[in-house]
């Protein structure tokens, strides 16, 4: 599917207007501030799993990006429509192939990451469909969940609020684990933020955050 989206990655990363999405929503979600702001105005973006397109709205309206969101679920899909997002329903598991190489400058999957099935494999469609790639996920390091183990119990906290037989988090992972999963397949690391509640973590972020966020480029974007 070729696009008629066209853009240059390599703008700068200017950070959003103070309170712009605050201003859009009385308790917009941590990571997403930050993925708006490595996200270049201008760019073309896929934002897999967007639930009701809000961070594609915020995009189109505050950057002019242009974006597509994938998204399977029904009421999710009418809600991005009606914020003026273009939605394809879809998926996620059955793969990106509906997209062209390096079709996008940038793909998004938050909060979905540990939920999906095959993690090599959307982690690969993402480099192969965009330069860049943005992921959040909970990190599975911090501290107090090994108390829970050696206490007997999965950890339950606000950003893994479920009980461990009704989780939809099928992959949990640490940083490292991300990290080496991320040499593995090739994606260099550009960008890493870490959050524990509002709170940006900034030193002993293995132990001390419940959320990263990771921005990567392919090496496709690379060989671009």
């Amino acid at each position: 599917m070729n696009s008629p989206i066209t853009a240059s990655a390599s703008a700068p990363l200017a950070a959003p207007p103070a309170g712009a999405l605050q201003q859009a929503d009385d308790a917009p979600r941590i990571d997403l501030l930050r993925i708006a702001q490595w996200i270049a105005p201008g760019s073309r973006v896929l934002d897999l799993g967007c639930a009701d397109g809000y961070l594609l709205s915020y995009l189109q309206r505050t950057r002019q990006v242009q974006g597509a969101g994938v998204e399977l679920d029904d009421d999710r899909v009418i809600a991005a429509v009606r914020r003026g997002v273009r939605v394809i329903q879809q998926n996620l598991e059955e793969g990106l192939a509906l997209f062209d190489d390096q079709q996008f400058d940038t793909v998004v999957l938050s909060q979905t990451l540990q939920s999906m099935h095959h993690t090599e494999h959307i982690l690969h469609e993402m480099a192969r469909v965009a330069r860049y790639g943005i992921v959040s996920f909970p990190n599975f390091g911090y501290w107090p969940h090994g108390w829970s183990i050696l206490r007997g119990r999965m950890p339950v906290n606000d950003q893994m609020p479920y009980q461990w037989y009704d989780t939809p988090n099928i992959h949990l992972c640490t940083l490292r684990d991300f990290q080496l999963l991320a040499a593995q397949l090739g994606l260099r690391i550009t960008h890493l933020a870490t959050f524990r509640g509002e709170t940006e973590i900034h030193w002993l972020r293995s132990w001390r955050s419940t959320l990263a966020v990771y921005r990567f480029e392919s090496p496709m974007g690379r060989q671009g």
